[in-house]
């Protein structure tokens, strides 16, 4: 019964090891297919942002006045979000929401803009949603501590 259990454990060691490294591997893999097709987005629209070490991509369209704001912040804005061909998922012209319970795509490219700002972030599916890349326009009327 000992060696049953021995080996059981053992087993359940490599299945964990396996398929953690399988997982990564593919993380890896969708985050440079990502970023290649975000890459070639860019190119295609002649888009002139940065890409950030997460793999955000972002331009600024207007760049706004005053501070930015932090993910404590309680920000307001109108954004449309649609996927690499166009089609639109979401939009909305007014919303307001805590950064910090937002997608991490927001969290951190709202706070590279300025107050009256608007800018585009190019979002890969692990700073969105596992849909797929996310852009957003967006537009921060404000912010608040």
């Amino acid at each position: 019964m000992v060696f049953w259990s021995k080996n059981i454990v053992g087993l359940i060691i490599f299945a964990v090891v396996f398929l953690g490294a399988c997982k990564k591997e593919d993380d890896v893999d969708t985050k440079q297919l990502e970023h290649e097709q975000i890459e070639q987005y860019v190119a295609d629209n002649n888009l002139n942002g940065y890409f950030t070490a997460s793999g955000l991509y972002y331009v600024v369209i207007e760049e706004g006045t005053g501070g930015h704001p932090d993910i404590t912040s309680k920000v307001t804005v109108a954004y449309k979000g649609y996927n690499l061909e166009g089609f639109v998922r979401d939009e909305n012209d007014y919303f307001t929401s805590k950064l910090e319970s937002l997608i991490p795509g927001w969290q951190e490219g709202i706070p590279l803009m300025k107050e009256e700002g608007t800018s585009t972030l190019i979002i890969p599916s692990h700073l969105a949603y596992k849909n797929g890349i996310w852009i957003f326009d967006v537009t921060l009327f404000e912010f608040s501590k």
